[in-house]
């Protein structure tokens, strides 16, 4: 099969993956084309496979680069990534302030990435003032949007009643949500609500897949939470927490499993 992207061609999110889980270098290669031919979307698309080196070298600087073409054209996903790149240092130097911009302008412009990434800067205080009202606020609007992560995040303020009057009956369907969006800690949140409730088996069950998907600083937050668990079936999955994040992590994670047995 070759892959050929025109111009004038927009690009299905879906055939985009396909592509790259068909023959990883050859779409690599068909972007690459597409992006020089000044395909908007394959210009986006280019930067996230450079930096993520899916079918070709990874190379965040010029992954920068991709993203600022494509965010000058008005790609917001591609003005959100740079956000990500300020934040964390890909390709650049790490400037929260910076990052903070990007979101901004992703945010206003509607991107529920933007809103998320903005709200988790203005939580935090990081390049930006603390501001939990506007965090909420932005946290809301991508939730509306159907961002599962958002939702798990709203649900908490909800739940806790912080900036915000104290509503557990909906932070409880955010979590849900959230856990049916495929957020790995909006299914954590919704199984302990689960498990609260009696309702065990559903419980293991969210639990299980928030194991499968989440990474590794979710896992080690996790594991302890869940060995203070009172139901014994959802106390023994602690064990299988401590493995996935040994699997992932290093020798404190090994000395924690170890520690188990």
């Amino acid at each position: 099969m070759s892959y050929r992207l025109r111009r004038e061609e927009s690009l299905d999110g879906e055939q985009l993956r396909a592509m790259l889980e068909q023959s990883p270098a050859r779409a690599a290669q068909a972007v690459l084309l597409a992006a020089g031919e000044g395909v908007l979307e394959a210009q986006a698309l280019l930067g996230q496979i450079l930096l993520d080196g899916l079918g070709i070298e990874r190379d965040p600087a010029l992954a920068l680069r991709w993203f600022e073409i494509a965010a000058r054209r008005g790609h917001l996903m591609a003005r959100n990534m740079l956000g990500r790149c300020a934040e964390h240092g890909w390709g650049r130097e790490a400037d929260a302030r910076a990052a903070a911009g990007h979101y901004r302008q992703a945010a206003e412009a509607g991107l529920d990435w933007g809103l998320y990434n903005y709200a988790n800067l203005l939580a935090t205080g990081r390049g930006v003032a603390q501001d939990h009202a506007r965090a909420l606020e932005c946290y809301r609007r991508a939730a509306a949007l159907g961002h599962a992560k958002s939702m798990n995040l709203l649900g908490r303020y909800l739940e806790e009643g912080r900036h915000c009057p104290r509503d557990v009956a909906s932070a409880w369907d955010w979590y849900r949500r959230s856990a049916e969006g495929g957020d790995f800690r909006g299914q954590f949140s919704h199984a302990a609500v689960l498990a609260d409730a009696g309702r065990i088996d559903e419980a293991l069950e969210w639990l299980g897949k928030a194991l499968q998907g989440g990474n590794l600083n979710f896992l080690r937050v996790a594991r302890g939470a869940l060995l203070q668990a009172t139901h014994p079936a959802v106390r023994a999955l602690a064990r299988d927490y401590h493995q996935r994040a040994a699997d992932l992590g290093d020798e404190r994670d090994l000395a924690l499993l170890a520690a188990l047995t």
